[in-house]
């Protein structure tokens, strides 16, 4: 569906459930989601990420590397669910890639395309991305893509406990371009 000098973000295929269950298990990404994820939980997400883009058009798509067609990831944009997130509805920006890809830049290479592409898909004014305040890396990239932060929507991510080290989260917002 979209491609980069990197990249092809695209529709995911069974294919894909294998690599991305390997993904989701790395302690290395379960450190920044609050923890790991089971093979049922990734099928389950591949699943949900195509009855969206089915749906609407855009979503959580799969991320090809195109040097060898293996799967790095995940990136794409899809809309929170009602009253799932108390700063209210809103699309949401995301990316999780392999522990082996990060540092190479194809989280904000595959996050600038999707954003730029969204703008003729999304009717929304504006388009956020949530991390772990501490998650600096994922700010760095919210940042390289033109997005800004909005020290007045930072919120204690409501799936976290309490006394999580990652339940403060903050809040990046691009606005549509004029």
């Amino acid at each position: 569906m979209i491609e980069t000098e990197r990249l092809i973000l695209r529709t995911w295929s069974d294919a894909d459930r294998e690599p991305y269950a390997a993904l989701n298990a790395d302690p290395r990404v379960g450190d920044w989601l609050g923890g790991v994820r089971t093979k049922a939980q990734t099928d389950a997400a591949i699943d949900r990420f195509n009855a969206g883009i089915a749906r609407s058009g855009y979503g959580f798509f799969a991320a090809e590397r195109k040097a060898d067609g293996r799967l790095v990831g995940m990136i794409g944009v899809d809309r929170f669910a009602p009253g799932e997130m108390p700063f209210g509805e809103a699309v949401e920006m995301a990316w999780r890639l392999s522990p082996d890809s990060w540092g190479a830049g194809l989280a904000s290479e595959g996050a600038a395309a999707v954003l730029a592409w969204s703008w003729a898909r999304v009717d929304d004014p504006e388009i956020v991305a949530i991390t772990a305040q501490a998650n600096l890396r994922s700010q760095a990239v919210m940042r390289r893509i033109g997005m800004t932060p909005d020290p007045t929507r930072a919120f204690d991510h409501p799936k976290l406990a309490a006394d999580h080290p990652l339940r403060r989260h903050v809040l990046f917002s691009a606005r549509r371009p004029a």
